[in-house]
């Protein structure tokens, strides 16, 4: 399966200007053959705290963009976007679109403490794996990276694990360091999406990259809007498992 990595900058809270920018980079991925297309982490406001300013029902426009770049180009598409979940705050939630019309959703289950996330943001509660076309995919959210445990869980079922993104550049060799270690230590693909540019006085530097079971960068870039793509097959990860049998071996 081809994924298309999508690193983009985001227009500050402003929902309809960003959305116009992606439209072009979706265009291109899926011009590239792209069966699934990951988007940053609240990819069309940035990660901001203005929950009352940024936040949408279940199904509303951020969500109903996704279903139509989905169904017109025959894809799957993900992104996290700010949505209310019942409580008195919204989940960051990353939201899934197939090309049938399909809705897979996981809400953040590590918020972001040092910045305060957790004040405005519910906890998630569940991890999800989707079978996307074949490819056993489980969905996290950035600051999931930093708890392997939670990569560890799902690992004898995932093949590729997606990790959107707002990660600051003053943190970026973390970033880089684990999406590596998370793809060895499970040996599984993982799709990193960062996003470039600067947003609540923060920069962000991108660093998107995907990683092959053995540890391999396939494709990555640095500070510039762009479309990374790369061949994700779930035979390599039964091979390398078969071939170093490491998972057998660890406890939880």
């Amino acid at each position: 399966m081809k994924v298309a990595a999508i690193q983009h900058d985001i227009a500050w809270e402003d929902r309809a200007a960003t959305l116009d920018q992606l439209g072009p980079l979706v265009d291109a991925a899926a011009a590239a053959g792209a069966r699934l297309v990951v988007l940053t982490e609240m990819f069309a406001v940035g990660f901001t705290m203005d929950t009352d300013r940024v936040a949408e029902e279940p199904g509303g426009p951020t969500t109903e963009w996704l279903l139509e770049q989905a169904r017109r180009h025959g894809l799957w598409i993900c992104g996290s976007l700010p949505e209310r979940a019942g409580s008195d705050r919204p989940a960051n939630q990353l939201v899934l679109a197939s090309p049938s019309g399909e809705l897979r959703r996981y809400a953040k289950i590590h918020p972001f403490s040092y910045s305060g996330e957790e004040k405005h943001f519910a906890k998630g509660g569940e991890l999800v794996t989707v079978d996307i076309e074949g490819t056993r995919t489980s969905l996290f959210i950035c600051y999931d990276l930093r708890f392997a445990d939670a990569f560890w869980r799902l690992a004898p079922d995932t093949d590729l694990y997606v990790v959107p993104a707002n990660w600051p550049e003053s943190r970026r060799h973390h970033w880089r360091s684990l999406l590596v270690a998370r793809a060895i230590e499970n040996q599984a693909y993982v799709v990193g999406v960062n996003r470039v540019g600067t947003g609540g006085r923060l920069d962000y530097a991108g660093d998107s990259c995907i990683v092959d079971p053995m540890g391999e960068v396939l494709a990555s870039a640095a500070r510039v809007e762009t479309v990374l793509v790369a061949d994700v097959d779930p035979a390599f990860v039964v091979a390398t498992r078969n071939r170093f049998p490491f998972l057998a071996d660890r406890r939880t």
